[in-house]
């Protein structure tokens, strides 16, 4: 199964990404352990929620507004898609995450279509 793994991070880890630090090797170790376990199938780490743009209609025509969007402590700051056979598992993986301990992980299985 596909799993989805959505990583929410609070405003002082976006502000760590660009300071030296233990931030970017976590990530690339539990990148790598994704990897050498073969259950990684891809994810990217986003810009800075600031940096998003939404798109709405309405009534026929495009609403434009620049985020950030979301009304919690946490914004989503990248995802993983990984495969794995049960969302025991998943969750597994999730818990290794590095923002597990400051933000959250989302897992959500992927709809096969």
């Amino acid at each position: 199964m596909h799993f989805m793994m959505s990583m929410f991070e609070p405003a002082e880890d976006f502000a760590r990404r660009t300071g030296a630090g233990d931030y970017w090797p976590a990530w690339a170790a539990y990148s790598a352990a994704l990897r050498e376990a073969g259950v990684l199938v891809g994810g990217n780490a986003l810009e800075a929620p600031e940096t998003a743009t939404q798109v709405r209609l309405e009534d026929g025509r495009a609403r434009i507004e620049d985020g950030p969007f979301a009304e919690g402590r946490e914004q989503l700051g990248g995802y993983y898609i990984i495969e794995v056979a049960t969302l025991d598992e998943a969750l597994a993986w999730a818990a290794r995450a590095p923002c597990a301990a400051t933000g959250g992980v989302e897992v959500r299985p992927v709809l096969e279509m």
